[in-house]
């Protein structure tokens, strides 16, 4: 017993908040873990770290006024300790109070203005509160002071272009073929973005041009919004069909933002090529790794005897923001998501082989302005066991308000 006793008595303030620490991470047992937070404090009351972690154990425990009183209490004896910002600030947050969570997020940043987790909790707070401009700015920040952030890199992915209400794009790209045709063929494409708050829809208009003949298509394209984890891929197309484009086309996805990094995706093309309908299936995971981003895509076209599948591996490496990036791409087959391939035709109707690489760089100047340069080489079966080479060079812009 004596013993025993002793073995209490030694028990000091730090051992109490480990075990504190224990109940709360391991067991989920919030009470208890308060309870121990408060034994520790009577023994240690000016520790402040331990009252911050009791603060949050009542904000765990939806004791918010409570949570409250012991972070006001802190502000008063040390208004310079950074944690106590991220923690308050993650209670308002939680509590839908977005104002008060700002207020106390900036007061953070004061205090330690390259803090990940402040401008992280600040650009949820500006995202949910629909500042997204300052979302967007904040995100910047972040991915400036450490490009390897991935909970930053998946939530400017989320937010998107959200920051800005409308966007005008402009395209073009320049088709050379080695073998096929003597000339070149053009491609060229505007469209207009308005976000909204379901998502974006955009209209396009593309353009192409081979020898004396022309063509058009128009699309409509939208990515609703259904939470922070789920959005959609919707778009839909009409031609003047003259085998360049597709008569019609219709697409749709459902995208998962997943934890660590990962997203998933999976969805259907259609492409109507005089009024014969070819259904793809897609597949696609993505992993956000430092400031790399990984994704595998397959696509899954059934007919009477077979399945034709196309895959594409895209490796991006982010310089800063979501739009500023190299991206290396190789694939097998033809995507029918790439509505400028000027041989979607000839390939879903004869099975035809293809081989691609390509190389793009994607940069923002000005924070509005969206500009990048791609170029490609596919080694392409265009007619059974003949093969040529397709060169492709692009340029865009975005302008964004």
């Amino acid at each position: 017993m004596l013993f025993s006793c002793i073995t209490v008595n030694a028990q000091t303030s730090d051992d109490i908040y480990t075990e504190a620490r224990k109940e709360a991470f391991e067991n989920k047992n919030y009470k208890k873990a308060i309870d121990l937070a408060q034994k520790a404090l009577e023994m240690s009351p000016d520790y402040t770290e331990l009252n911050i972690f009791l603060g949050r154990l009542y904000t765990w425990d939806k004791q918010p006024e409570k949570a409250r009183m012991v972070f006001e209490e802190v502000m008063k004896k040390n208004p310079n300790e950074t944690d106590l910002y991220l923690a308050y600030g993650n209670l308002e947050y939680w509590n839908k109070n977005y104002d008060k969570a700002l207020e106390l997020t900036n007061k953070g940043l004061e205090k330690s203005p390259q803090s990940e987790e402040l401008l992280l909790l600040k650009a949820r707070i500006l995202k949910d509160s629909r500042q997204f401009t300052e979302a967007n700015s904040t995100l910047t920040t972040l991915l400036e002071i450490n490009p390897k952030n991935n909970e930053a890199r998946t939530l400017s992915q989320v937010i998107g272009m959200t920051g800005f209400k409308n966007a005008v794009g402009v395209y073009y790209d320049y088709y050379h073929f080695d073998k096929r045709f003597d000339d070149p063929w053009h491609i060229a494409s505007v469209d207009y973005t308005r976000q909204g708050n379901f998502g974006t829809l955009t209209g396009r208009v593309n353009y192409a041009n081979k020898f004396a003949m022309n063509a058009m298509q128009f699309e409509i394209e939208s990515y609703p919004r259904i939470s922070d984890v789920f959005y959609t891929y919707v778009n839909a197309g009409v031609s003047d069909d003259k085998g360049i484009f597709p008569e019609y086309k219709a697409g749709f996805s459902l995208f998962a933002n997943l934890p660590k990094g990962f997203e998933a995706e999976g969805g259907f093309r259609m492409l109507s090529f005089s009024g014969e309908q070819t259904w793809t299936y897609t597949l696609s995971a993505g992993k956000y790794y430092k400031n790399l981003w990984f994704n595998l895509r397959g696509y899954f076209t059934p007919d009477r005897n077979n399945v034709g599948q196309s895959y594409q591996l895209t490796t991006r490496y982010y310089l800063g923001g979501a739009d500023e990036y190299v991206s290396l791409r190789l694939g097998t087959g033809i995507s029918p998501d790439n509505q400028n391939n000027v041989l979607l035709n000839e390939t879903f109707t004869y099975k035809l082989k293809s081989y691609n690489v390509a190389l793009e760089y994607r940069t923002v100047i000005k924070r509005s302005y969206v500009v990048y340069a791609r170029t490609s080489l596919e080694n392409q079966e265009y007619a059974p066991n003949t093969k040529g080479n397709q060169i492709t060079t692009g340029v865009g812009a975005i302008k964004r308000f």
